[in-house]
């Protein structure tokens, strides 16, 4: 079935779930903050889900970090230090590598992000969405447009080379002038890395229950036509769906996603995929969603959510999924390695795509300008035989 001959690259995933309000438009799994936060508890946790964690990866090295939420931010800059300190001390860390945290300006002192640098954190993760003061306001966004630039300017200050803005557009009322403003303001503080996307409505939030009037498919089309424009005119190159970076200032962690790489998930809720070669298999686990729960259980299997293996028909849709978000697309080699398949096992398919125009010549298999708006549709093409699209 699957015949790896070597492991994909490795990475780490840590939550942190705790956040101050719950923006109505979140699906993450996220816990509003009530009194105290149990830092020292939940860091001992993760060291110990770590630790169950390890003789599945024994040797390996790991390429980055990304230590997500929540609001990780919330959390001192001693209890990172710690937090990275115990990772170091299990895990074969490669020299430099990128080690992202997420903050809110929201919740984020200034002050803690040069002590956030001094841990170790290499790269913020600045979630702003919009610098307009009533659109965030419709979202429900703790932060204002000043603290917004503040943060940037902080991340700048405290040596964050490598910095991302998080940005989103086609927010309730935004007008397609707003939506190019917020990029002209958040280009304007120079971050090297910009998370650009389009607000969606996803089950199980607030917005879902009680839908927001959101622009409509003319004016979205405008935002995102133009807006790409701009973007590249200012430098920053669109290297996956909603990813601009400038030149070498790509997110590693995320490129090892979409690429199909391994990551350990620590934390309540986390998820993670490991290729076993000795039994030839990728295995996907994840944690208990609760935060308390998953304090409790964090040092025995209990603190599994769920197990699954996933088939042959499963690793191509999922390799697909997310290698053909990427504008460079894929290879043959990166195919064969990282899914553990023979590339014969998609070849017609994908001349099929490319033959009706959803993909663009073979090697590297990328999307076409019809294949990136009719993404689903491309995807669809890859559905087990028996299943209808």
């Amino acid at each position: 079935m699957f015949t790896f001959t070597a492991l994909p690259p490795l990475s780490l995933y840590v939550h942190i779930p705790w956040c101050v309000r719950k923006c109505p438009y979140c699906d993450f799994n996220s816990h509003p903050q009530r009194g105290d936060l149990p830092e020292r508890a939940y860091i001992d946790a993760l060291l110990r889900d770590l630790d169950q964690e390890l003789p599945g990866v024994w040797g390996r090295g790991v390429s980055s970090v990304f230590i997500g939420g929540g609001t990780p931010s919330l959390f001192a800059p001693a209890s990172i230090d710690r937090l990275l300190a115990g990772i170091r001390a299990r895990l074969n860390c490669a020299p430099g590598m990128e080690i992202t945290l997420e903050a809110n300006p929201g919740t984020v002192e200034q002050g803690r992000f040069g002590e956030f640098h001094a841990a170790g954190v290499n790269r913020l993760s600045i979630g702003v969405q919009s610098f307009d003061d009533n659109l965030l306001g419709r979202i429900g966004r703790i932060h204002g447009r000043r603290e917004a630039i503040r943060a940037a300017e902080g991340a700048h200050a405290a040596g964050f080379a490598g910095f991302n803005l998080d940005l989103m557009f086609g927010l309730p009322g935004q007008t397609p002038a707003q939506a190019l403003q917020d990029l002209s303001t958040a280009m304007a503080l120079e971050p090297a890395h910009l998370s650009w996307y389009q607000l969606t409505l996803e089950p199980n939030t607030y917005f879902y229950r009680h839908p927001p009037e959101l622009p409509d498919d003319e004016s979205l089309w405008e935002m995102q036509r133009r807006g790409q424009v701009q973007l590249a005119t200012h430098g920053y190159t669109q290297y996956e769906i909603s990813a601009y970076a400038r030149a070498g200032r790509e997110c590693r962690h995320n490129l090892n996603y979409w690429r199909y790489g391994d990551y350990l998930g620590i934390g309540a809720g986390a998820h993670q995929k490991i290729t076993d070669a000795g039994d030839q298999r990728i295995r996907r686990s994840w944690k208990l969603k609760n935060p308390s729960a998953y304090l409790t259980a964090s040092d025995s299997d209990t603190r599994i959510g769920g197990r699954s293996e996933p088939d042959v028909d499963e690793v191509i849709l999922e390799f697909l999924m997310n290698a053909l978000r990427l504008n460079a697309g894929f290879g043959t080699a990166t195919f064969e390695h990282n899914t553990g398949l023979r590339f014969a096992q998609v070849r017609s398919k994908l001349e099929r795509a490319r033959d009706v125009g959803l993909l663009e010549a073979d090697e590297p298999w990328r999307c076409s300008e019809q294949g990136r708006r009719f993404l689903n549709d491309l995807l669809a093409e890859f559905l087990p035989d028996d299943e209808p699209a």
